[in-house]
Protein backbone atom coordinates (compact mmCIF):
# COMPACT_ATOMS: atom_id res chain seq x y z
CA UNK A 1 0.00 0.00 0.00
CA UNK A 2 1.09 3.56 -0.70
CA UNK A 3 -0.59 5.27 2.22
CA UNK A 4 2.38 7.46 3.14
CA UNK A 5 2.63 9.67 0.00
CA UNK A 6 1.21 13.14 -0.55
CA UNK A 7 -0.78 12.41 -3.72
CA UNK A 8 -4.28 13.74 -4.07
CA UNK A 9 -6.48 10.64 -3.98
CA UNK A 10 -9.65 10.13 -6.01
CA UNK A 11 -12.41 7.51 -5.79
CA UNK A 12 -16.02 6.72 -6.55
CA UNK A 13 -17.58 6.88 -3.08
CA UNK A 14 -21.20 6.05 -3.91
CA UNK A 15 -22.76 2.70 -4.74
CA UNK A 16 -22.51 0.35 -7.67
CA UNK A 17 -23.13 1.67 -11.15
CA UNK A 18 -25.34 2.43 -12.96
CA UNK A 19 -27.14 4.66 -10.48
CA UNK A 20 -29.10 7.90 -10.40
CA UNK A 21 -26.19 9.82 -8.88
CA UNK A 22 -22.49 9.01 -8.53
CA UNK A 23 -20.31 10.78 -5.95
CA UNK A 24 -16.64 11.15 -6.79
CA UNK A 25 -14.56 12.17 -3.80
CA UNK A 26 -11.03 13.57 -3.83
CA UNK A 27 -8.67 14.76 -1.10
CA UNK A 28 -5.18 16.23 -0.95
CA UNK A 29 -2.97 19.13 -1.95
CA UNK A 30 -4.32 19.40 -5.51
CA UNK A 31 -8.00 19.52 -4.56
CA UNK A 32 -8.36 23.20 -5.51
CA UNK A 33 -6.55 22.57 -8.78
CA UNK A 34 -8.94 19.74 -9.67
CA UNK A 35 -11.98 21.93 -8.97
CA UNK A 36 -10.60 24.79 -11.03
CA UNK A 37 -9.57 22.48 -13.89
CA UNK A 38 -12.86 20.62 -14.21
CA UNK A 39 -15.51 23.18 -13.26
CA UNK A 40 -13.76 26.55 -13.74
CA UNK A 41 -13.52 27.74 -10.12
CA UNK A 42 -13.54 26.61 -6.52
CA UNK A 43 -17.08 26.68 -5.05
CA UNK A 44 -17.81 28.43 -1.77
CA UNK A 45 -16.80 26.06 1.06
CA UNK A 46 -19.50 23.52 2.04
CA UNK A 47 -22.02 24.85 -0.51
CA UNK A 48 -23.09 22.77 -3.51
CA UNK A 49 -22.63 24.59 -6.82
CA UNK A 50 -24.18 23.43 -10.11
CA UNK A 51 -21.42 23.34 -12.70
CA UNK A 52 -20.54 22.03 -16.13
CA UNK A 53 -17.73 19.55 -15.66
CA UNK A 54 -15.23 19.59 -18.53
CA UNK A 55 -11.91 17.90 -19.24
CA UNK A 56 -8.71 19.82 -19.89
CA UNK A 57 -9.58 20.14 -23.60
CA UNK A 58 -12.90 21.80 -22.77
CA UNK A 59 -14.99 18.77 -23.70
CA UNK A 60 -18.16 18.54 -21.61
CA UNK A 61 -18.14 15.35 -19.51
CA UNK A 62 -21.34 15.98 -17.55
CA UNK A 63 -23.25 18.55 -15.55
CA UNK A 64 -23.60 18.17 -11.81
CA UNK A 65 -22.74 19.49 -8.37
CA UNK A 66 -19.31 20.48 -7.11
CA UNK A 67 -18.43 20.84 -3.42
CA UNK A 68 -15.33 22.02 -1.59
CA UNK A 69 -14.38 21.19 2.03
CA UNK A 70 -11.25 23.11 3.08
CA UNK A 71 -8.95 21.47 5.60
CA UNK A 72 -8.70 20.99 8.48
CA UNK A 73 -12.52 21.09 8.63
CA UNK A 74 -13.09 18.07 6.41
CA UNK A 75 -13.40 14.31 6.88
CA UNK A 76 -9.73 13.70 6.10
CA UNK A 77 -8.43 16.89 7.72
CA UNK A 78 -7.04 18.13 4.38
CA UNK A 79 -8.62 19.97 1.44
CA UNK A 80 -11.31 17.73 -0.03
CA UNK A 81 -13.88 17.95 -2.78
CA UNK A 82 -16.72 16.09 -4.43
CA UNK A 83 -18.36 15.89 -7.84
CA UNK A 84 -21.97 14.66 -7.91
CA UNK A 85 -22.61 13.47 -11.47
CA UNK A 86 -24.97 11.12 -13.26
CA UNK A 87 -24.31 7.52 -12.28
CA UNK A 88 -23.41 6.29 -15.75
CA UNK A 89 -20.50 3.90 -16.09
CA UNK A 90 -19.20 5.90 -19.04
CA UNK A 91 -19.42 9.25 -17.23
CA UNK A 92 -17.72 7.95 -14.09
CA UNK A 93 -15.00 6.06 -15.96
CA UNK A 94 -14.19 9.09 -18.12
CA UNK A 95 -14.11 11.52 -15.18
CA UNK A 96 -11.95 9.25 -13.01
CA UNK A 97 -9.50 8.67 -15.84
CA UNK A 98 -9.21 12.41 -16.58
CA UNK A 99 -8.70 13.31 -12.92
CA UNK A 100 -6.14 10.56 -12.28
CA UNK A 101 -4.12 11.67 -15.30
CA UNK A 102 -3.24 14.99 -13.63
CA UNK A 103 0.21 15.06 -12.04
CA UNK A 104 0.10 14.41 -8.30
CA UNK A 105 -3.30 12.72 -8.48
CA UNK A 106 -4.17 9.02 -8.43
CA UNK A 107 -6.98 6.61 -7.63
CA UNK A 108 -7.38 5.86 -3.92
CA UNK A 109 -6.84 2.50 -2.31
CA UNK A 110 -9.23 0.79 0.11
CA UNK A 111 -9.63 2.75 3.32
CA UNK A 112 -7.27 5.55 2.29
CA UNK A 113 -9.64 8.43 3.05
CA UNK A 114 -10.25 7.02 6.55
CA UNK A 115 -6.52 6.40 6.99
CA UNK A 116 -5.82 10.07 6.31
CA UNK A 117 -8.54 11.06 8.77
CA UNK A 118 -6.79 8.93 11.40
CA UNK A 119 -3.33 10.28 10.60
CA UNK A 120 -4.59 13.87 10.74
CA UNK A 121 -6.24 13.35 14.13
CA UNK A 122 -9.82 13.59 12.90
CA UNK A 123 -10.70 10.09 14.15
CA UNK A 124 -9.05 7.74 16.64
CA UNK A 125 -8.70 4.01 16.13
CA UNK A 126 -11.91 3.11 17.99
CA UNK A 127 -13.89 5.57 15.90
CA UNK A 128 -12.30 4.19 12.71
CA UNK A 129 -13.28 0.64 13.69
CA UNK A 130 -16.78 1.83 14.54
CA UNK A 131 -17.03 3.45 11.11
CA UNK A 132 -15.96 0.18 9.45
CA UNK A 133 -18.61 -1.69 11.46
CA UNK A 134 -21.23 0.93 10.53
CA UNK A 135 -20.52 0.49 6.83
CA UNK A 136 -20.86 -3.29 7.24
CA UNK A 137 -23.92 -3.18 9.51
CA UNK A 138 -26.99 -5.10 8.38
CA UNK A 139 -29.31 -4.91 11.40
CA UNK A 140 -30.54 -2.25 13.81
CA UNK A 141 -28.45 -3.53 16.74
CA UNK A 142 -25.30 -3.59 14.61
CA UNK A 143 -26.05 -0.02 13.53
CA UNK A 144 -26.56 1.13 17.13
CA UNK A 145 -23.36 -0.43 18.39
CA UNK A 146 -21.32 0.81 15.44
CA UNK A 147 -22.60 4.38 15.60
CA UNK A 148 -22.02 4.58 19.37
CA UNK A 149 -18.40 3.67 18.72
CA UNK A 150 -18.00 5.74 15.53
CA UNK A 151 -19.27 8.94 17.17
CA UNK A 152 -16.81 8.62 20.04
CA UNK A 153 -18.84 7.04 22.84
CA UNK A 154 -16.36 4.24 23.43
CA UNK A 155 -13.41 6.63 23.21
CA UNK A 156 -14.90 8.94 25.84
CA UNK A 157 -15.58 6.03 28.19
CA UNK A 158 -12.13 4.44 27.93
CA UNK A 159 -10.38 7.83 27.99
CA UNK A 160 -12.17 8.69 31.25
CA UNK A 161 -10.87 5.44 32.75
CA UNK A 162 -7.36 6.27 31.59
CA UNK A 163 -7.61 9.76 33.15
CA UNK A 164 -8.61 8.16 36.43
CA UNK A 165 -5.55 5.90 36.27
CA UNK A 166 -3.29 8.87 35.52
CA UNK A 167 -4.78 10.77 38.46
CA UNK A 168 -4.28 7.85 40.84
CA UNK A 169 -0.71 7.36 39.68
CA UNK A 170 -0.03 11.07 40.16
CA UNK A 171 -1.31 10.85 43.73
CA UNK A 172 1.08 7.99 44.46
CA UNK A 173 4.03 9.80 42.90
CA UNK A 174 3.17 12.97 44.82
CA UNK A 175 3.46 11.03 48.06
CA UNK A 176 6.75 9.45 46.93
CA UNK A 177 8.35 12.66 45.69
CA UNK A 178 7.01 15.27 48.11
CA UNK A 179 6.38 13.38 51.32
CA UNK A 180 8.42 15.95 53.30
CA UNK A 181 6.61 18.99 51.94
CA UNK A 182 4.16 20.70 54.29
CA UNK A 183 1.46 21.09 51.63
CA UNK A 184 1.46 17.38 50.72
CA UNK A 185 -0.48 15.45 53.39
CA UNK A 186 0.82 12.04 54.44
CA UNK A 187 -0.68 8.89 53.00
CA UNK A 188 -2.33 10.87 50.20
CA UNK A 189 -2.31 7.69 48.08
CA UNK A 190 -4.76 6.03 50.49
CA UNK A 191 -7.54 8.06 48.92
CA UNK A 192 -7.18 6.37 45.56
CA UNK A 193 -7.53 2.66 46.37
CA UNK A 194 -11.35 2.71 46.69
CA UNK A 195 -11.49 4.51 43.33
CA UNK A 196 -9.30 1.84 41.75
CA UNK A 197 -11.45 -0.95 43.16
CA UNK A 198 -14.49 0.70 41.56
CA UNK A 199 -12.61 1.05 38.28
CA UNK A 200 -11.64 -2.63 38.40
CA UNK A 201 -15.34 -3.52 38.62
CA UNK A 202 -16.03 -1.44 35.51
CA UNK A 203 -13.14 -3.02 33.61
CA UNK A 204 -14.28 -6.53 34.50
CA UNK A 205 -17.82 -5.66 33.49
CA UNK A 206 -16.56 -4.41 30.13
CA UNK A 207 -14.61 -7.64 29.61
CA UNK A 208 -17.74 -9.60 30.50
CA UNK A 209 -19.46 -7.74 27.66
CA UNK A 210 -17.22 -9.54 25.16
CA UNK A 211 -19.96 -12.00 24.26
CA UNK A 212 -22.50 -9.21 23.89
CA UNK A 213 -20.36 -7.42 21.32
CA UNK A 214 -19.68 -10.67 19.51
CA UNK A 215 -23.40 -11.47 19.33
CA UNK A 216 -24.27 -8.04 17.92
CA UNK A 217 -21.40 -7.93 15.44
CA UNK A 218 -21.12 -11.57 14.32
CA UNK A 219 -24.55 -12.97 15.13
CA UNK A 220 -26.16 -15.41 17.59
CA UNK A 221 -25.52 -18.99 16.50
CA UNK A 222 -28.57 -21.26 16.84
CA UNK A 223 -28.22 -24.93 15.87
CA UNK A 224 -31.20 -27.16 15.15
CA UNK A 225 -30.35 -30.69 16.28
CA UNK A 226 -32.15 -33.98 16.68
CA UNK A 227 -32.61 -37.44 15.26
CA UNK A 228 -33.44 -37.99 11.56
CA UNK A 229 -36.95 -36.94 10.56
CA UNK A 230 -37.42 -34.85 13.71
CA UNK A 231 -38.56 -31.89 11.59
CA UNK A 232 -35.29 -29.91 11.60
CA UNK A 233 -35.40 -28.87 7.95
CA UNK A 234 -39.10 -28.08 8.17
CA UNK A 235 -38.44 -25.83 11.15
CA UNK A 236 -35.61 -24.02 9.36
CA UNK A 237 -37.87 -23.38 6.38
CA UNK A 238 -40.63 -22.17 8.68
CA UNK A 239 -38.39 -19.74 10.60
CA UNK A 240 -36.78 -18.47 7.39
CA UNK A 241 -40.12 -18.06 5.66
CA UNK A 242 -38.85 -19.80 2.53
CA UNK A 243 -37.59 -23.19 1.38
CA UNK A 244 -33.96 -23.31 2.40
CA UNK A 245 -33.67 -27.03 3.10
CA UNK A 246 -35.01 -30.07 1.23
CA UNK A 247 -37.77 -31.79 3.16
CA UNK A 248 -38.71 -35.45 2.49
CA UNK A 249 -40.06 -38.35 4.52
CA UNK A 250 -36.74 -40.19 4.01
CA UNK A 251 -34.40 -40.25 7.01
CA UNK A 252 -30.97 -38.69 6.54
CA UNK A 253 -31.87 -36.22 3.76
CA UNK A 254 -29.71 -33.47 5.27
CA UNK A 255 -26.04 -34.46 5.06
CA UNK A 256 -24.18 -31.16 5.36
CA UNK A 257 -24.81 -28.07 7.48
CA UNK A 258 -27.22 -25.51 6.02
CA UNK A 259 -27.26 -21.91 7.21
CA UNK A 260 -29.70 -19.03 6.95
CA UNK A 261 -29.54 -15.63 8.66
CA UNK A 262 -32.57 -14.13 10.41
CA UNK A 263 -33.08 -10.58 11.69
CA UNK A 264 -34.95 -10.79 15.00
CA UNK A 265 -35.64 -7.28 16.27
CA UNK A 266 -32.22 -6.05 15.17
CA UNK A 267 -30.18 -9.08 16.19
CA UNK A 268 -28.55 -11.33 13.60
CA UNK A 269 -29.50 -14.95 14.27
CA UNK A 270 -27.44 -17.46 12.30
CA UNK A 271 -29.61 -20.56 12.07
CA UNK A 272 -28.03 -23.92 11.25
CA UNK A 273 -29.80 -27.07 10.08
CA UNK A 274 -27.71 -30.18 10.78
CA UNK A 275 -27.72 -33.84 9.86
CA UNK A 276 -29.94 -36.11 11.91
CA UNK A 277 -27.87 -37.71 14.68
CA UNK A 278 -28.00 -41.50 14.81
CA UNK A 279 -25.75 -44.56 14.55
CA UNK A 280 -24.87 -45.29 10.92
CA UNK A 281 -22.20 -46.93 8.81
CA UNK A 282 -22.93 -44.83 5.72
CA UNK A 283 -19.76 -42.78 5.09
CA UNK A 284 -21.29 -39.49 3.89
CA UNK A 285 -24.00 -39.44 6.54
CA UNK A 286 -21.43 -40.28 9.21
CA UNK A 287 -19.37 -37.24 8.19
CA UNK A 288 -22.49 -35.07 8.32
CA UNK A 289 -23.20 -36.29 11.85
CA UNK A 290 -19.63 -35.54 12.91
CA UNK A 291 -19.96 -31.99 11.62
CA UNK A 292 -23.34 -31.63 13.32
CA UNK A 293 -21.89 -32.57 16.71
CA UNK A 294 -19.05 -30.05 16.28
CA UNK A 295 -21.55 -27.31 15.37
CA UNK A 296 -23.64 -28.18 18.45
CA UNK A 297 -20.59 -27.68 20.69
CA UNK A 298 -19.90 -24.28 19.10
CA UNK A 299 -23.50 -23.05 19.35
CA UNK A 300 -24.84 -20.20 21.46
CA UNK A 301 -28.17 -22.04 21.61
CA UNK A 302 -29.39 -25.49 20.54
CA UNK A 303 -32.97 -26.16 19.47
CA UNK A 304 -33.29 -29.86 20.26
CA UNK A 305 -36.18 -31.37 18.32
CA UNK A 306 -37.85 -34.67 19.13
CA UNK A 307 -40.49 -36.32 16.98
CA UNK A 308 -43.35 -36.85 19.42
CA UNK A 309 -44.79 -39.61 17.22
CA UNK A 310 -41.62 -41.73 17.37
CA UNK A 311 -39.80 -43.73 20.02
CA UNK A 312 -36.26 -42.47 19.29
CA UNK A 313 -33.99 -42.24 22.32
CA UNK A 314 -33.06 -38.74 23.40
CA UNK A 315 -29.59 -37.43 22.50
CA UNK A 316 -26.83 -36.50 24.93
CA UNK A 317 -26.02 -32.84 24.36
CA UNK A 318 -23.13 -30.81 25.89
CA UNK A 319 -24.08 -29.46 29.30
CA UNK A 320 -22.27 -26.18 28.56
CA UNK A 321 -24.63 -25.20 25.71
CA UNK A 322 -28.11 -23.76 26.43
CA UNK A 323 -30.80 -26.04 25.01
CA UNK A 324 -34.49 -25.52 24.25
CA UNK A 325 -36.17 -28.94 24.05
CA UNK A 326 -39.08 -28.97 21.65
CA UNK A 327 -41.46 -31.69 20.61
CA UNK A 328 -42.47 -31.73 16.93
CA UNK A 329 -45.30 -33.06 14.79
CA UNK A 330 -47.89 -32.33 17.45
CA UNK A 331 -50.47 -32.15 14.67
CA UNK A 332 -49.96 -35.90 14.12
CA UNK A 333 -50.63 -36.85 17.72
CA UNK A 334 -48.15 -37.77 20.44
CA UNK A 335 -46.82 -41.01 21.83
CA UNK A 336 -44.41 -39.26 24.18
CA UNK A 337 -44.69 -37.65 27.58
CA UNK A 338 -43.98 -33.89 27.29
CA UNK A 339 -42.12 -33.81 30.60
CA UNK A 340 -38.81 -32.00 30.06
CA UNK A 341 -39.96 -30.36 26.82
CA UNK A 342 -40.86 -26.67 26.75
CA UNK A 343 -43.52 -27.11 24.13
CA UNK A 344 -44.78 -29.36 21.39
CA UNK A 345 -45.10 -27.54 18.06
CA UNK A 346 -46.08 -27.88 14.45
CA UNK A 347 -43.33 -26.46 12.23
CA UNK A 348 -45.88 -25.04 9.80
CA UNK A 349 -48.00 -23.28 12.43
CA UNK A 350 -47.23 -19.55 12.53
CA UNK A 351 -48.26 -19.23 16.19
CA UNK A 352 -45.74 -21.92 17.15
CA UNK A 353 -43.04 -20.28 15.01
CA UNK A 354 -43.70 -16.88 16.61
CA UNK A 355 -43.41 -18.47 20.06
CA UNK A 356 -40.05 -19.99 19.12
CA UNK A 357 -38.72 -16.71 17.74
CA UNK A 358 -39.70 -15.06 21.02
CA UNK A 359 -37.86 -17.75 22.98
CA UNK A 360 -34.73 -17.23 20.87
CA UNK A 361 -34.92 -13.49 21.57
CA UNK A 362 -35.28 -14.20 25.30
CA UNK A 363 -32.15 -16.33 25.13
CA UNK A 364 -30.22 -13.55 23.38
CA UNK A 365 -31.34 -10.88 25.83
CA UNK A 366 -30.41 -13.05 28.79
CA UNK A 367 -26.78 -12.64 27.64
CA UNK A 368 -27.04 -8.86 28.01
CA UNK A 369 -26.61 -8.72 31.75
CA UNK A 370 -25.42 -5.12 31.75
CA UNK A 371 -27.77 -3.71 29.15
CA UNK A 372 -26.91 -2.67 25.62
CA UNK A 373 -24.47 0.19 26.19
CA UNK A 374 -20.84 0.42 25.09
CA UNK A 375 -19.48 -3.11 24.72
CA UNK A 376 -16.18 -4.28 23.21
CA UNK A 377 -16.88 -5.26 19.62
CA UNK A 378 -13.54 -6.81 18.68
CA UNK A 379 -11.05 -9.24 20.18
CA UNK A 380 -8.44 -6.46 20.24
CA UNK A 381 -10.65 -4.41 22.55
CA UNK A 382 -11.19 -7.33 24.92
CA UNK A 383 -7.47 -8.12 25.10
CA UNK A 384 -6.52 -4.56 26.04
CA UNK A 385 -9.33 -4.30 28.60
CA UNK A 386 -8.24 -7.60 30.16
CA UNK A 387 -4.65 -6.33 30.32
CA UNK A 388 -5.74 -3.09 31.98
CA UNK A 389 -7.88 -5.00 34.50
CA UNK A 390 -4.99 -7.34 35.36
CA UNK A 391 -2.62 -4.45 36.05
CA UNK A 392 -5.21 -2.57 38.13
CA UNK A 393 -5.82 -5.73 40.15
CA UNK A 394 -2.07 -6.15 40.65
CA UNK A 395 -1.78 -2.55 41.89
CA UNK A 396 -4.26 -3.28 44.69
CA UNK A 397 -1.92 -5.76 46.41
CA UNK A 398 -1.09 -3.93 49.63
CA UNK A 399 2.18 -5.75 50.36
CA UNK A 400 3.86 -4.18 47.33
CA UNK A 401 5.79 -0.93 47.45
CA UNK A 402 4.19 2.25 46.13
CA UNK A 403 6.74 2.44 43.29
CA UNK A 404 5.70 -0.98 42.02
CA UNK A 405 2.01 -0.22 42.39
CA UNK A 406 2.44 3.05 40.48
CA UNK A 407 4.19 1.16 37.68
CA UNK A 408 1.27 -1.27 37.44
CA UNK A 409 -1.04 1.72 37.00
CA UNK A 410 1.20 3.08 34.24
CA UNK A 411 0.94 -0.27 32.43
CA UNK A 412 -2.84 -0.24 32.82
CA UNK A 413 -3.13 3.25 31.32
CA UNK A 414 -0.81 2.19 28.46
CA UNK A 415 -3.22 -0.66 27.65
CA UNK A 416 -6.11 1.80 27.41
CA UNK A 417 -4.01 4.09 25.19
CA UNK A 418 -3.37 1.16 22.86
CA UNK A 419 -7.09 0.44 22.87
CA UNK A 420 -7.89 3.98 21.71
CA UNK A 421 -5.01 3.86 19.24
CA UNK A 422 -2.65 6.44 20.63
CA UNK A 423 0.36 4.12 20.88
CA UNK A 424 1.64 0.93 19.21
CA UNK A 425 -0.96 0.88 16.42
CA UNK A 426 1.11 0.64 13.26
CA UNK A 427 0.84 -3.14 12.94
CA UNK A 428 -2.96 -2.90 13.16
CA UNK A 429 -3.54 -0.21 10.59
CA UNK A 430 -3.07 -2.19 7.38
CA UNK A 431 -5.57 -4.82 8.48
CA UNK A 432 -8.14 -2.36 9.79
CA UNK A 433 -8.16 -0.06 6.77
CA UNK A 434 -8.22 -2.97 4.34
CA UNK A 435 -11.74 -3.69 5.63
CA UNK A 436 -13.03 -0.44 4.09
CA UNK A 437 -14.34 -0.09 0.58
CA UNK A 438 -12.51 2.13 -1.89
CA UNK A 439 -13.75 5.69 -1.48
CA UNK A 440 -14.04 5.64 2.30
Amino acid sequence: MRFQDNDTIIALSSGALPAGIAVIRFSGLRTRHLLESFCGSVPEPRYAAFRSIRNRNGLLLDQGLALFFPGPHSFTGEDSGEFHVHGSRAVVASLLAEMASIAGCRLAEAGEFSRRAFENGKLDLLEIEGLADLLASETEMQRRQAIAQAEGGATRLYASWREKLVHCRAMIEAELDFADEDDIPGSVSQRIWPELRDLLVLLRRAVAGEKQGEIIRDGYHVVIAGAPNAGKSSLMNGLAGREVAIVTHYAGTTRDILQVDLDLEGYVVRLYDTAGIRSTDEVVEKEGIRRALIKVQEADLVLYLHDMTSDHDELDLPASVPVIKIGTKCDLGSRKDLTGFERSICTTDQTDLDWLKHRILESIRSRFEFGEGIVPSRLRHVEQLKTAAEFVEASLVEDLGLEVRADFLRSASDALERLIGRVDTETLLGKIFSEFCVGK
